[in-house]
């Protein structure tokens, strides 16, 4: 299962993940050399390494082989079994989806849209967004503050302020929320996922199954959802929009960008 280890079938875990992905689990160095491979043949990349590290592949084969990882992620989503890396129990990834829609109704006639607000510690991600705006042409600020305005923008076009808004944050920024729920039109629509069902895969599988997803493409976890939902060829993603003019904001760059180098730099 994706987002957790099976401990009671770890060895079926390790074997399902190996032949998914095509690729070898050694546990250390010792397992390594017996398998034949000689030290002076090892190379090694720490955690840090490995996020900054920017594949050199044409756009279009590596949003081919991303879009491909990610769909294999997802076939083998968790339902509720096993734990993180931390030891703890894992939740069910529709955990979110149940508790804002319960577990009765028929969710796949559902129709809903997701608002990821994430403020990346305030002046940085003021700081991240103005980067990302310089190679994708999106405002610098309005992925960031969710103004009502701006929601509406998106929304309104597609007829879904008839329709639930759920809101998942990191809670760094309470004013965000605030201004939603004051406005007339927007306050009455949004859901908020219950603290206990409120968990980093519960939140993804919202953003994944979402009609309509509004996120910021300075943060990683909107990047994933939005990557997540390019993959399995869900539109409507709405991360890079600039001002239009016309008191209203459009698209600045296509799905494309957010697996772009050129524009995302190692968040790609």
């Amino acid at each position: 299962m994706w987002m957790a280890i099976d401990l009671e079938n770890e060895e079926e875990w390790v074997a399902r993940f190996e032949e998914a992905f095509c690729l070898k689990i050694f546990r250390n160095e010792e397992e390594l050399v017996a398998a034949g491979y000689t030290r002076d043949k090892i190379s090694r990349m720490d955690t840090k390494e490995l996020f900054w590290y920017v594949s050199s592949e044409p756009l279009e084969e590596y949003m081919s082989s991303q879009a491909e990882d990610l769909r294999v992620l997802w076939r083998g989503y968790n339902t509720g079994m096993g734990v993180d890396s931390s030891g703890e129990v894992v939740n069910d990834m529709c955990s979110g989806i149940n508790a804002v829609f319960g577990n009765g109704e028929d969710k796949s006639e559902v129709v809903y849209s997701v608002i990821h607000s994430r403020s990346l510690e305030g002046e940085p991600g003021y700081r991240l967004l103005s980067n990302v705006s310089k190679h994708s042409g999106c405002d610098p600020v309005a992925a960031l503050e969710m103004r009502p305005e701006y929601i509406k923008s998106i929304l309104k076009p597609l007829g879904m302020l008839q329709h639930p808004i759920v809101f998942i944050t990191d809670g760094q920024s309470f004013e965000v929320l605030q201004r939603l729920l004051t406005d007339p039109d927007i306050g009455p629509l949004i859901r908020l996922v219950p603290e206990e069902a409120s968990w980093i895969g519960g939140d993804m599988t919202l953003g994944l199954m979402s009609n309509v997803f509004i996120g910021n493409p300075a943060s990683t976890f909107s990047g994933f959802i939005a990557k997540s939902r390019v993959a399995m060829g869900f539109g409507h993603n709405y991360l890079f929009m600039s001002k239009d003019g016309k008191g209203g904001y459009r698209p600045s760059c296509g799905d494309v960008c957010i697996f772009n180098s050129k524009v995302m730099g190692v968040m790609s």
